[in-house]
């Protein structure tokens, strides 16, 4: 017997659950972690599990299907690893000495600027923004704690300059999705995309220049640490940049930590083995999270909540910019469903190119809406993983990264202004 759908938005009632328990809870109590993500995620999954019809155990084959969907179980590898590496490396002193270079190298005034430029640069090169938020959280929470400047605002500037390469790399996951969904080359795409976010990024990186506060007296403060332990975080870079798997290029960063460590008696075996349980126990309440959310969002799913998103969408369509308006609130909303951009460009994918058929909008024009979009929308799920993995990494709450995230919110306005004045200019093809 198969799970049947109910009709109508009474689908989506267990996301309005959890975000109105977690987000809203959090707001009245005036401190974000008085309400665990993980009791809004358990008390909205079992909401999910009585919304759809059929008997208790389909319904829970189902939940647990969504909660070890592939997509999910790489993710948790990915925060696995991700938690024994930063363990491993910061027991070792690879962040000190990462921070001490950084602060001797770059004026304080320009310090965040900087930050965000190497996210960008390591987002476009790695072409995911998980992989960049891995590699460059620890460095720039220590970076927050040795300045004196805001955690979550240091680590904002991260998540916003992995997000600049997730919706612009050629080899990032929403591109390719895009592109063949939409059927257009990858260079037109980046073409039509890079005139819509890169002025975004100009004006963030401008506002990062001009407006630290950092006191320069804080790169006198900031101890030396031997330059060698510095290269597993190189490493990491260099093989990510290469193409190389994230799970593989995590594993190379762990084993090299914990070789320079040992060699040079920064720390003994038992000493790296310990630091990299505890990272990974640290990843335990992402980890419980993120399949809570997978379960729950596949039952969204297979009630036809995301269906009746964009049935009714679809039709209050009546011109080209109400069309390309249209597909920018589907695939957000798909993000906020699914929680994956990936997955969100895929499910309103075929959608979407119908539309863009009907009115006239380019193909190339239609991927870059679909990519923005999508990418602006997951920058601000605190249950995505992006946000969770920053917030997991740096010891904060990921809704106290929201509203630092400059470059996401100006990046949303560019798009939204190219919907409003049609801009760039295009012709179909």
């Amino acid at each position: 017997m198969e799970i049947k759908k109910r009709s109508g938005a009474v689908a989506l009632l267990p996301l309005v659950v959890f975000l109105g328990i977690y987000l809203v809870g959090s707001l009245v109590a005036g401190d974000f972690y008085k309400i665990p993500i993980t009791v809004a995620g358990m008390i909205a999954s079992v909401v999910a599990v009585m919304m759809v019809r059929g008997t208790l155990n389909e319904r829970v084959d189902a939940y647990s299907r969504g909660a070890t969907e592939p997509n999910i179980m790489l993710m948790i590898w990915i925060f696995v690893l991700a938690g024994a590496f930063a363990a491993s490396t910061k027991q070792m002193g690879a962040v000190d000495a990462t921070v001490a270079l950084t602060l001797r190298l770059v004026p304080a005034k320009f310090l965040p600027a900087g930050v965000f430029l190497a996210a960008c640069f390591t987002s476009l090169s790695v072409g995911t923004s998980v992989g960049t938020i891995v590699a460059l959280t620890p460095i720039a929470s220590a970076l927050a704690t040795q300045t004196g400047c805001d955690v979550s605002w240091m680590v904002a500037i991260v998540v916003g300059g992995a997000l600049f390469g997730d919706n612009l790399s050629f080899i990032s996951d929403t591109t390719i999705a895009a592109t063949r969904t939409q059927g257009c080359s990858m260079r037109d795409k980046f073409r039509t995309n890079a005139l819509i976010v890169i002025p975004a990024a100009v004006v963030t990186l401008l506002l990062y220049g001009f407006s630290s506060d950092i006191p320069a007296s804080s790169v006198a403060t900031t101890p030396d640490a031997p330059w060698y332990t510095m290269l597993p975080y190189l490493l990491v870079l260099a093989t990510a940049i290469m193409g190389t798997n994230v799970l593989i290029v995590l594993v190379l960063g762990i084993v090299s930590s914990g070789l320079i460590g040992v060699l040079s008696h920064k720390v003994d075996v038992i000493g790296w083995i310990g630091s990299m349980g505890e990272g990974i126990a640290g990843m335990g309440e992402l980890i419980i999270i993120t399949m809570m959310a997978g379960g729950m969002l596949e039952l969204i799913r297979l009630g036809g909540g995301i269906d009746f998103i964009i049935s009714s969408l679809s039709r209050r369509i009546n011109s080209r910019r109400t069309a390309e308006g249209a597909i920018a609130l589907l695939v957000m909303i798909a993000d906020v469903c699914t929680a994956n951009n990936t997955v969100a460009i895929i499910s309103v994918g075929s959608i979407v190119r119908e539309i863009a058929e009907k009115f006239g909008i380019s193909a190339r024009r239609a991927a870059s809406l679909l990519d923005t979009f999508s990418c602006f929308a997951q920058g601000f799920l605190p249950y995505g993983a992006q946000l969770l993995m920053a917030a997991g990494l740096a010891q904060i709450s990921p809704v106290e990264i929201i509203p630092h995230l400059y470059y996401p919110f100006i990046m949303g306005g560019c798009a939204v202004l190219a919907i409003v004045f049609q801009f760039p200019r295009y012709n179909k093809k």
